[in-house]
């Protein structure tokens, strides 16, 4: 799996998911937003941190008794004490919240383990107690039955699916209030490179919004004295 540059890992903590999206429409990556998935609190810090994967499939009452918690080899439970501290566990719930993902005890686990966040595109049970958590989560809805009732805990760390994008073990999650973006991890570097030049820019545009100037000619800055304002608007920053 690669390893994510602490440089870069820091760029992508000043940017934002919807200035990542358009940068990867830009590069024609068109599907990275992972879909009717959102943070169970708002106004946490931006979180970063590589793909470590779980994929559930449909669960079948014969191989899904309250017992098979009991084996110490249970994916689920391995995949928590086995994803690596930075990381961000993205669970393959086949859009399927009428079961939970996990719960709070998982989830702490996690946080104290070291991981940078959790992702599910089904849903969390005590989704209040992990809200209040210093952690990064992100799913569809608060869903109290076990995940035994519907999902059958399968492989680890492949690639999956998780709200309509493919994710793959090592490629980088940014998630903000917004939800969260998935950058293909042999490009993470530059888009992280990009997005901080198109923050500045996004920057110097807001402020000139706010002090009356026109959207046209401004954002997409079709007008050649746009730049040179922008030039020389970075050279006071």
């Amino acid at each position: 799996m690669k390893k994510l540059s602490a440089t870069t890992r820091e760029k992508l903590k000043t940017v934002s998911t919807p200035t990542i999206a358009t940068c990867l429409y830009k590069k024609g990556f068109k599907n990275q937003f992972i879909q009717e998935v959102k943070p169970l609190q708002l106004g946490k810090p931006t979180m970063v941190g590589e793909a470590f994967t779980l994929r559930y499939i449909p669960a079948r009452e014969d191989r899904n008794p309250i017992t098979v918690f009991r084996n110490v080899d249970h994916p689920q439970r391995v995949a928590v004490e086995t994803c690596p501290e930075g990381s961000v566990l993205v669970i393959d719930s086949r859009k399927d919240a009428r079961a939970a993902s996990a719960g709070d005890i998982l989830v702490s686990r996690l946080m104290v383990r070291g991981a940078a966040g959790i992702v599910t595109d089904g849903g969390f049970r005590d989704s209040a107690s992990i809200a209040n958590l210093p952690f990064s989560a992100y799913h569809n809805r608060p869903s109290a039955p076990t995940n035994l009732t519907l999902h059958e805990a399968l492989d680890i760390n492949i690639p999956i699916a998780c709200g309509d994008v493919a994710i793959f073990p090592g490629d980088v999650l940014v998630g903000d209030d917004d939800g969260v973006m998935v950058i293909p991890a042999h490009i993470a570097d530059e888009v992280a490179d990009e997005c901080i030049e198109m923050t500045l820019f996004e920057n110097f545009v807001l402020e000139k919004v706010a002090e009356g100037k026109p959207i046209i000619g401004l954002y997409p800055p079709t007008i050649d004295q746009t730049l040179v304002d922008f030039e020389e608007w970075r050279k006071r920053k």
